[in-house]
């Protein structure tokens, strides 16, 4: 990324997404930026690269509104809503 300004053109909407719904299964081979969870959402598997902890820490239920910045390789939700920001 260049700049602020091209951060917050990605944030935007000018990045291609992935709109995730419940019963989608499993979204994997990911290579995304973002995710943002609009509604409440069930995760019941998030995988991110670079990740120096366990993964399961992120297997929970995330409020409306939720926005992770994280390097997402997988998902799994069981119930909500998630937008994917891809790289």
């Amino acid at each position: 990324m260049a700049d602020t300004n091209d951060l917050l053109r990605q944030q935007l909407g000018n990045a291609q997404v992935i709109i995730y719904v419940t019963g989608d299964g499993a979204q994997t081979s990911l290579d995304c930026y973002a995710v943002h969870f609009p509604v409440q959402t069930v995760v019941t598997n998030l995988d991110i690269d670079n990740n120096t902890g366990t993964d399961a820490n992120l297997h929970q239920t995330y409020p409306a509104g939720t926005m992770l910045y994280l390097n997402v390789t997988a998902i799994t939700i069981s119930s909500g809503l998630a937008i994917l920001y891809k790289n």
